[in-house]
């Protein structure tokens, strides 16, 4: 299949204007809220909710970033009680992180919030429209990924 670059280029500018929109929806809310969790502390919460307890660079292979802006952002989820440390059992120098009881219930507020926001934006959508698109981004997501890290491609 080849890409019209003209729609190639489309689509990317309508990824960009999607996640700058959400950025903005995530940053208005932080600002309105009193001592709330930093957005991109916030992400990274729910992404160890997601995915479970893991090494911090494990967290900072799948969001994307160097491992230290990982510990600065496990230490501000640590000292607002959202995420446990222990010691790996196989390497106690290492640490384990997961979300804390207080985290889930900081996480599900959050949720319930972004989800308002965005059924009411896509109120006019059908499931399966949504359904589509879901699918459809996750399978060019997946594309990406693999441009982006070669080396993780089963041989």
């Amino acid at each position: 299949m080849s890409l019209d670059e003209d729609a190639s280029i489309e689509l990317m500018r309508q990824l960009r204007t999607a996640g700058q929109l959400q950025h903005s929806w995530v940053a208005s809310t932080w600002q309105n809220e009193e001592g709330g969790l930093h957005p991109a502390a916030a992400m990274l919460l729910s992404d160890l909710a997601r995915h479970g307890e893991c090494r911090p660079s494990e967290l900072a292979r799948r969001r994307m970033v160097d491992v230290s802006v990982v510990s600065r952002q496990i230490a501000q989820l640590t000292t607002a009680g959202l995420v446990d440390r222990r010691p790996a059992p196989e390497d106690g120098r290492a640490a384990l992180v997961s979300v804390s009881e207080q985290g889930m219930i900081e996480l599900k507020r959050w949720r319930g919030k972004y989800l308002k926001f965005f059924r009411t934006a896509l109120a006019d959508w059908t499931d399966a429209e949504i359904a589509a698109l879901t699918s459809r981004l996750t399978q060019m997501n997946e594309a990406l990924r693999e441009q982006l890290q070669p080396e993780d491609r089963p041989s």
